[in-house]
């Protein structure tokens, strides 16, 4: 029989994205949409393109894709977020692999390629991402410090030569956002776990990352784009020693 292949996908205030990541996905047998409190209308417009569109309190990154995937039924699940697309080479692929796929198989990996300020990212560590997003049910999970979450397969895996298309920021405020957000939420978990903030790790960490990026990552090939990436991602690292700090420990 041919395998069944379920799709999952979270979200809230994803109008601007849902619909295109959902036709890109329209092959698969199913598609569960989670919804954690949407008040801009993407909950109706993924229910033009399923009917299986749960509400779930959100409880975080991990937690929540963890409850998308017990919610898929299909055989195997591919698993994008709200802003990435399904490229036809990677359907194809897909259901070329799973059809033949030893039984011991536990998912594919493939690559995840970025498109911000009108270019394609082909350097600075963000091409070739290889990511596991193809996995057999029930024998994978989502692991994990929020925000940063990774499918972990529960058993061999193998690659796909193939792209997710991540369309990850909308223009520099939105990249600026994110940044803001996202050192939050890492901010919170270090303060779960204890963590005390480092003048000297906020003095050379930033700058070792942009070096990283830019340099030694080769993303200068990817023009002003490449520059911008290299200076967020330096940002992003001091922001989170910054809010850190601004939590009343004092520095070592």
């Amino acid at each position: 029989m041919k395998p069944k292949v379920s799709a999952t996908v979270i979200c809230k205030n994803e109008a601007h994205n849902i619909e295109d990541c959902l036709k890109s996905l329209s092959w698969c047998d199913e598609i569960v949409v989670v919804d954690s409190g949407s008040s801009d209308g993407t909950v109706e417009l993924a229910k033009k393109h399923t009917p299986k569109v749960i509400f779930n309190e959100w409880p975080g990154y991990v937690a929540q894709k963890n409850f998308a995937l017990n919610e898929a039924t299909g055989d195997w699940v591919i698993s994008l977020d709200a802003d990435e697309r399904c490229t036809p080479e990677l359907h194809a692929e897909i259901v070329k692999e799973i059809a033949s796929a030893d039984p011991n198989l536990a998912g594919f990996e493939v690559r995840r390629h970025v498109k911000y300020l009108g270019a394609w990212i082909n350097h600075g560590g963000w091409y070739p991402d290889w990511k596991c997003r193809v996995v057999r049910r029930g024998h994978a999970r989502w692991h994990g410090v929020d925000p940063h979450d990774k499918l972990v397969p529960e058993g061999p895996i193998k690659r796909i030569k193939a792209d997710i298309h991540h369309f990850t920021y909308k223009d520099f405020a939105h990249q600026v956002r994110i940044i803001n957000h996202f050192s939050d939420v890492v901010c919170a978990e270090y303060v779960k776990q204890g963590k005390t903030p480092s003048i000297l790790q906020a003095i050379f960490h930033p700058p070792w990352k942009f070096f990283e990026c830019y340099v030694w990552k080769l993303g200068f090939l990817d023009g002003f784009p490449g520059f911008v990436i290299a200076v967020g991602s330096a940002f992003y690292i001091f922001a989170r020693y910054v809010k850190l700090w601004e939590t009343g420990k004092q520095p070592k």
